[in-house]
């Protein structure tokens, strides 16, 4: 099934996300955006965004065990159509 499958299936209800998960993506993005960083980009570009990208990483890893979560529950209910 597809990510926006998903994220459609969530915010209508169906699937609920972990606090983990909110947790994380909400850090990953509010630390992305903030000017204070572990490894500044500023003094070292390429170095500075390896910390970014490994919280997008780890957020991602989360979203991906969540979505295959969905997918196993879909899987394994029935689903009635109104023809």
């Amino acid at each position: 099934m597809t990510w926006w499958k998903f994220f459609q299936a969530v915010r209508r209800g169906e699937h609920k996300i972990g606090g983990m998960t909110w947790f994380t993506a909400a850090a990953a993005l509010v630390y992305t955006i903030s000017p204070i960083d572990l490894i500044p980009e500023l003094i070292f570009p390429l170095v500075g965004l390896v910390d970014d990208l490994g919280l997008w990483g780890v957020t991602l890893m989360l979203l991906n065990r969540e979505k295959n979560a969905w997918e196993a529950h879909a899987a394994t209910t029935a689903r009635v159509v109104d023809a």
